[in-house]
């Protein structure tokens, strides 16, 4: 019998690690090629795990709810053949992880030498997937300084935060075997900001502050405050008028990400309001045809879209991410959608060069990416790169939002309800006041590097763009 290592695979540039939530085969199970294995979850969607082989699963190595880096082993199978048939195995790990296939080819058919590699290759995974030091000012921190593992987040938020070496790994984890998650980081910038000395020294007060810990100098008292304040939100288990609903996943992961972005830029949000009737008259009588002759059912959010990639690239500095001192100014122009799911927790699927589309392809994308989110068929890759969000809190019946940017973008437009409402309108024959369909928009950017002339004139250049919108377009 050949064996054959499955392991967690790459499913995403920025993404190094997923958590378990499933396996669907137990040992000793059948299983068939691309026959589902395992359901993970990262930071960015769900996705089925297919076994690469036909054969029986020999060894589970990992457990439900374990994290576990990318490339590490998390099952053996056993397929029918000779020993020396193991050497096809880098070939199944070729595309997820390529840069862990080379340590697992072996020279010695022998059976017993392949198997140790493999063992070997589980423990020193999440010390090659984290040896990148990352800067700190002008010093470096090791990514796994004293032997422990830090996720590339993690170390972009200590980088940001200006945390060196020793005081990153005093810092304590509740990760798996005490991994530092962002929830931790976070928790202590939070009170190291409240100005608390005792938390630079001893970090592990932040999570498990002792009931006999000295009273705090008058001084003290005023800071230390927020860090007792998880103590009564422990209270509220014997309130029998309070219902305690824990968190699930995604919903843990869109808090953390929003705690993030806060923490990572300074928010600044304009609006403007926008007279959007000719767009408004125009899809109106043109639903019907646009259905027939395409196959779509056309709303407006193509129709912002469009707008938005125009003024785009109209200002190109707000299509950016900041990198330490570096602005990385983006050449693709990758739309993020936030889409609600039945849930109630949100998604950002990513249409790609969005400036390669005309209105038509425009739509199809909106509509298959939103029909994707809602039944749960998003591929990991419809997740990724985007460069800029737009969110429709119209939607809702809201008529404006200040929304948080979803990092590492730079900005985030929130498009108000459309209403009817009176405006004055300029005429030959003087002003007059007329019933308009009117909407707020309003954008939410970084101010590290995008200030307000920036922010303020491509966000009256979305608006110029809907109100000078042709009535008579042609589909």
């Amino acid at each position: 019998m050949a064996k054959v290592e499955l392991v967690m695979p790459k499913m995403g540039e920025s993404i190094m690690e997923a958590t378990i939530l499933n396996w669907v085969k137990n040992v000793g199970d059948a299983v068939e090629e691309d026959e589902t294995i395992l359901e993970i979850a990262t930071d960015k969607v769900d996705s089925e795990i297919p076994s690469p082989v036909n054969g029986v699963i020999s060894q589970i190595l990992r457990q439900v709810n374990d994290v576990v880096p990318v490339g590490e082993v998390i099952a053996i199978l056993e397929t029918e053949g000779d020993s020396p048939s193991v050497a096809s195995t880098p070939a199944v790990k070729e595309t997820p992880a390529p840069a862990l296939v080379e340590p697992v080819q072996q020279t010695e058919p022998a059976p017993a030498p392949v198997a140790a590699p493999a063992v070997q290759k589980v423990v020193s995974t999440p010390v090659a997937v984290a040896s990148a030091p990352i800067q700190n000012g002008t010093s470096k921190i090791p990514a796994n300084s004293n032997g422990r593992f830090y996720s590339p987040l993690v170390r972009n938020i200590a980088k940001t935060e200006n945390i060196g070496t020793a005081e990153l790994d005093s810092i304590p984890g509740t990760g798996a075997n005490g991994r530092l998650t962002k929830k931790d980081l976070l928790k202590y910038i939070d009170a190291r900001a409240a100005g608390t000395s005792v938390l630079a020294t001893a970090p592990a007060a932040i999570s498990a502050p002792s009931t006999t810990s000295p009273a705090p100098s008058p001084m003290q008292q005023p800071a230390s405050q927020p860090v007792h304040t998880p103590a009564h939100a422990s209270n509220a288990g014997s309130d029998s008028n309070v219902e305690i609903i824990e968190m699930d996943r995604m919903r843990k992961m869109i808090a953390d990400h929003m705690v993030m972005s806060k923490h990572t830029s300074p928010h600044v949000t304009s609006f403007v309001e926008a007279d959007v009737t000719n767009l408004v008259n125009w899809r109106n009588s043109i639903k019907q045809e646009f259905k027939s002759k395409y196959g779509e059912k056309i709303t407006f959010t193509p129709i912002f879209i469009e707008a938005v990639v125009k003024a785009l690239q109209d200002f190109p500095m707000v299509n950016v991410s900041v990198d330490g001192s570096n602005i990385l100014r983006k050449k693709n122009i990758n739309i993020g959608m936030a889409t609600a799911l039945p849930t109630g927790n949100l998604i950002v699927p990513v249409i790609k060069n969005a400036n390669g589309y005309n209105l038509v392809g425009l739509t199809q994308q909106v509509n298959g990416l939103a029909n994707a989110a809602r039944n749960n068929k998003l591929k990991p890759t419809d997740i990724q790169d985007g460069t800029f969000t737009v969110t429709n809190v119209g939607t809702f019946g809201n008529v404006m939002g200040t929304p948080i940017i979803n990092q590492p973008q730079a900005a985030i437009l929130a498009l108000g309800a459309i209403r009817k409402k009176p405006a004055v309108l300029e005429t030959e024959d003087g002003d007059v006041i007329a019933i308009r369909q009117m909407m707020f928009l309003s954008l939410s950017y970084d101010h590290r590097v995008v200030d307000g002339f920036l922010g303020g004139s491509f966000l009256r250049k979305v608006a110029d763009y809907l109100e000078a919108f042709d009535k008579e377009r042609t589909i």
